[in-house]
């Protein structure tokens, strides 16, 4: 294994972990935001008020896309076994 063969696999972990987290990250951001717009609307500022959305929005969002990440990590998986004998 050189460095450039190091370099590309390190890459590619990094952009297979982005892209599998990406989804549920953004919509816990989204949720959040719009939590957050409500309660200075609202004038309610209770911290855990955002918690059982944002919960039941990343649950779903695991739900919607969770054979897609498992896809991602799949492929990555059988890259990196198909990597070894090149060692």
């Amino acid at each position: 294994m050189n460095q450039t063969m190091a370099l590309d696999l390190l890459r590619n972990a990094f952009l297979t972990t982005i892209a599998t987290a990406a989804p549920v990250l953004i919509i816990a951001m989204v949720v959040g935001l719009i939590i957050s717009v409500l309660q200075a609307t609202t004038q309610v500022q209770e911290q855990t008020l955002s918690f059982v959305p944002k919960m039941i929005a990343v649950i779903f969002s695991l739900v919607l896309f969770g054979s897609f990440m498992m896809n991602m990590l799949i492929n990555f998986a059988q890259d990196i076994f198909e990597l070894i004998p090149n060692l």
